[in-house]
């Protein structure tokens, strides 16, 4: 197979002049500002007159409030992420009445993320450098990594986290993506909490567990905060610290996923993942703090689109596929098994099993099933017990 072409985000840091960064930061205010008040237009059109505005009715809209004397400094930043702000909308207007995503919400000025984008029209990007509409000079950016050669972007992205750092995203197509060679080799993957994954080939991948190593640091600058008068500038200093510890654990998680997704990738032609829906998870407040370090979610988006790249398969099993309960040597199922056991040993055939192994290796199996015969695997939504089949990888309480 040939090279395929794929949009791709090259995301990299930027250290902006006090021009450029009151100026990025005006152009956040304003574009949280046109999307909240299209939102509400387009909230009172639907409850008082059950009528649906559309992207056009709402940019003639932003024409009109930049004429009004309250409103006229929307007109001072670049049109372009304003007019993205109302495209975005649309779109989320859209999912919404597609049944994929709740009612759009209100931009909230001290949570909702800094960020603008920007087409080709509001943007020069030569000979390395990058210049936006409005600003007098490039940007000082950190080229990490280069881009695709001769890789023009056709939207940029600027944004700001609550750390403070700034961040530009270049959206190219990159060309070059090459289909590796077939392997042959499939694995099933096991998510857990013990381990962060088991695989069925035996291996058991170490649950680093970022959140843990940095929760007293964490707890340390949270009270700091909390003995800070509210709307001081040592209060935004405490918030600004507390951001920096997040940041610093989601970073090192990220780092983690993306070198185990591109070693299974690399590794193996099928991958069998379950399909867990971690969002009902996250509601035992037991664990849902461990679940959320161990980013199942982000695990799944990275392990699939490295697939679709590079020419791999990933099958997801019925989440109420019973993998851990399963005999991966005979098929019997058992009645029931507590959270606490870890290993057990099948009263039919009596071979002892490692509770993650077993389960991974009857993803395996049910995977390859899946693929061979293009059946899925049937929901057993209860066992003879009355348990839910869900599987839950760890019986311990998260300290």
């Amino acid at each position: 197979m040939g090279a395929i072409r794929v949009k791709r985000a090259f995301k990299y840091r930027f250290y902006p002049t006090d021009a450029q960064a009151a100026e990025l930061s005006r152009t956040f205010g304003c574009v949280r500002k046109v999307y909240n008040l299209a939102l509400a237009a387009r909230t009172e059109a639907w409850t008082v007159r059950q009528e649906r505005i559309n992207y056009n009715a709402t940019s003639a809209m932003l024409t009109a409030w930049k004429k009004t004397e309250e409103l006229a400094y929307l007109g001072e930043v670049s049109s372009v992420p304003l007019q993205q702000a109302l495209r975005h909308l649309q779109t989320a207007f859209a999912n919404f009445f597609g049944k994929q995503a709740k009612y759009p919400r209100f931009k909230s000025r001290k949570k909702s993320r800094k960020s603008a984008e920007y087409t080709s029209s509001a943007f020069r990007f030569r000979d390395g450098k990058l210049t936006l509409a409005k600003l007098d000079q490039p940007l000082d950016i950190v080229w990490s990594r280069p881009l695709p050669e001769g890789a023009q972007p056709s939207t940029v992205t600027v944004s700001q986290d609550p750390a403070g750092r700034w961040f530009v995203s270049l959206l190219v197509e990159d060309p070059g993506i090459k289909p590796l060679p077939a392997t042959g080799t499939a694995v099933g993957v096991d998510a857990g909490l013990d381990h962060l994954l088991t695989l069925s080939t035996g291996e058991k991948i170490t649950n680093p567990r970022h959140e843990r190593r940095d929760r007293t640091r964490l707890a340390r600058a949270q009270r700091e905060l909390s003995r800070k008068t509210k709307g001081s500038s040592n209060r935004n200093k405490a918030r600004r610290k507390i951001a920096r510890i997040h940041a610093r654990i989601a970073d090192r998680r990220r780092d983690t996923l993306h070198k185990v997704t591109t070693r299974l990738v690399r590794e193996n032609q099928t991958i069998v993942i379950e399909d867990l829906t971690v969002r009902n998870l996250l509601k035992n407040g037991r664990l849902a703090r461990a679940i959320s370090d161990a980013a199942w979610s982000e695990f799944r988006s990275m392990v699939e689109y490295k697939a679709h790249w590079y020419g791999r398969e990933v099958i997801a099993v019925d989440r109420w596929f019973p993998s851990s309960k399963l005999c991966s040597a005979c098929g019997t199922l058992q009645d029931a098994m507590p959270l606490s056991v870890r290993t057990w040993t099948c009263g039919n055939c009596g071979i002892t099993h490692d509770r993650d192994v077993n389960a991974a290796s009857n993803l395996l199996a049910a995977g390859l099933a899946v693929s061979a015969c293009g059946a899925g695997v049937r929901p057993q939504r209860r066992t003879p017990g009355g348990q839910s089949a869900m599987k839950q990888e760890t019986p311990r309480r998260e300290p």
